[in-house]
């Protein structure tokens, strides 16, 4: 599996095609109240689905370090009880069944390197491909130095614990800043809900008020104009909570 590809499901399908259209159905009632408004920006769901991938796969590759962080812990206890580097891979499969389900990301990869361990190919080399399709930077990083240890023979035993300590501190440190800027992240969503809100309001309260802004040139260049700083300010705010480690 390539983890930089990612692929929607019928289910993801659904569910975001029918999100976009709700979204796209308040913007044209709440900005233009034009069934037309609504027809233009159908076009939209490409900028919208390519948001939603990335964010797909952004999750799934955190999800993927998570794992491979629980399963180096296993190789390495493997290690210091005395199996070799293959053995105590088919051992961290062996332990990681028991924690993780049978479709987890890294059980399907620790049985796919026992497998073709059992038909002899070399574990860096397994590695390697491992960390390529991963597209997460720890791996990547972890395989590269697990294959140059390995040709110049190193310590590997040494190179795993200390990787694993350094893959732990730096996911505490991801936890940590998470948890700073969570209530950042709440406020974010709060305020980019606010203007739909007013909106709203203010057609449920004072009918008539705004009828001004719609179905003319110089209301729908101003909501067009105010439609556009508040999804530059939404995405704005998004890349500022976005904090990369």
């Amino acid at each position: 599996m390539d983890y930089g590809n990612y692929q929607f499901s019928k289910r993801e399908w659904v569910i975001y095609s029918g999100a976009y259209l709700g979204l796209v159905g308040i913007v044209s009632l709440l900005f233009y109240r034009s069934l037309i408004a609504f027809f233009i920006l159908l076009p939209g769901s490409i900028l919208f689905f390519k948001e939603r991938k990335m964010a797909c796969r952004k999750k799934r590759i955190k999800c993927l370090e998570e794992q491979f962080l629980a399963g180096m812990q296993a190789v390495s206890n493997a290690l210091s009880a005395g199996y070799s580097i293959e053995n105590a891979f088919k051992e961290a499969e062996t332990e990681l069944a028991k924690v993780y389900d049978k479709e987890d990301f890294i059980v399907m990869e620790f049985q796919m390197i026992t497998r073709l361990l059992a038909l002899n190919r070399p574990i860096e080399s397994l590695l390697s491909d491992f960390g390529k399709r991963s597209h997460a930077e720890d791996i990547e990083s972890f395989a590269e130095v697990f294959v140059a240890a390995r040709r110049s023979g190193g310590d590997l035993i040494a190179i795993i614990r200390n990787t694993v300590s350094a893959i732990g501190q730096k996911a505490e440190t991801r936890a940590e800043i998470e948890v700073c800027i969570a209530a950042k992240k709440m406020e974010q969503n709060v305020m980019s809900v606010v203007p739909m809100g007013i909106l709203i309001y203010m057609g449920i309260s004072s009918p008539g008020f705004l009828d001004g802004m719609y179905h003319n040139l110089a209301g729908i260049a101003i909501m067009t104009g105010c439609l556009g700083v508040y999804l530059g300010a939404w995405y704005w705010g998004r890349k500022l909570v976005d904090i990369r480690i």
